[in-house]
């Protein structure tokens, strides 16, 4: 919590260089000289700031929390970020133990995709953590997988555009269209002509929840099925299984329990969504009761895999 603390008051920018003065940075953030003194003592004692002879200042090591750092930690530590938000509700862990359900909504009053639809800047800086958390990935992605079979791609609840667009720069005669809610689909078609491909990419706002766009070879769940639980993977999936053309295949990518899952997030996603990292006995029943087939499952990365079902009449 301290980290989280320094990153929300934005003490390892405030204190890069010279550093500064306890009584000067309390004066500009209106707080307590004497618990920000208290702070800065324990973040000096973890080797985030070091002391001087006129106050503290950032380390090198404490530089990785700054927010030019570009590694994502900001996001994941800001107590007003989503993701920083979002693990506030591990305080909720044994409610979620108990019911298997979210303790989100039991910490903030309502769920998490709620609270992103009521504050822009949580849906904004979700939508840059889901961005720079999978951009590693992306080239084994795209180089992981024979993309050129499908003719048209949708990429279901797809954000920000990037595993699409970099799909569709590799593959010149695929078409994609991605569909996922405002503000996101806006910011996916700048992604689109960033990347050239903006004749080839459609957008379309909508919910997942709703009907997709018809008759595509194939569709992309990329990161959803593990926010949601079964009700609602369900629901997401039964749309795929509808849209897709009889000789499609509907694609998901995301950890795996088992295989590729880190048991720390696998609990995050019960906590903060209400759902889980499945199995894939779980993704094969889950796929069956919309008459679709578990084909193959193909370990893209480290820490994704991808799962190819088809329809059960094809």
């Amino acid at each position: 919590m301290t980290l989280r603390v320094a990153v929300t008051l934005d003490l390892p920018d405030r204190l890069r260089g010279d550093g500064a003065a306890v009584k000067r940075v309390a004066a500009e953030l209106n707080v307590s000289p004497m618990a920000l003194e208290l702070l800065l003592g324990h973040l000096s004692t973890l080797g985030v700031v070091e002391r001087t002879s006129t106050g503290y200042r950032t380390t090198d090591f404490g530089a990785a929390l700054c927010t030019d750092a570009d590694n994502g930690l900001t996001n994941f530590l800001h107590l007003d970020m989503a993701g920083g938000r979002a693990e506030l509700a591990f305080v909720e862990l044994l409610h979620s133990v108990t019911t298997g359900r979210a303790g989100y909504d039991r910490r903030f009053g309502q769920d998490f995709w709620a609270d992103l639809a009521q504050h822009p800047h949580l849906r904004d800086s979700f939508d840059q953590q889901m961005t720079h958390r999978f951009r590693d990935q992306i080239p084994q992605v795209v180089s992981g997988y024979d993309w050129a079979r499908f003719s048209t791609i949708v990429d279901v609840g797809g954000g920000r555009g990037t595993l699409l667009a970099a799909i569709l720069a590799a593959h010149p005669g695929t078409r994609g269209h991605l569909v996922d809610l405002e503000p996101t689909a806006t910011e996916a078609a700048r992604t689109f002509g960033a990347h050239h491909v903006e004749d080839r990419a459609r957008v379309t706002a909508g919910s997942f929840f709703d009907p997709l766009p018809a008759g595509a070879d194939a569709y992309l769940l990329c990161d959803i099925l593990h926010d949601w639980d079964d009700e609602h993977a369900h629901r997401i999936l039964g749309r795929c299984a509808e849209a897709v053309h009889p000789a499609g295949r509907v694609l998901v990518i995301e950890p795996v329990g088992g295989r590729h899952a880190e048991t720390e997030f696998d609990l995050a996603m019960l906590v903060i969504f209400g759902g889980r990292e499945r199995r894939v006995d779980e993704f094969r029943a889950l796929g069956s009761v919309h008459g679709l087939v578990l084909d193959t499952v193909i370990d893209l990365t480290d820490q994704r895999c991808l799962l190819e079902f088809r329809l059960a009449t094809t």
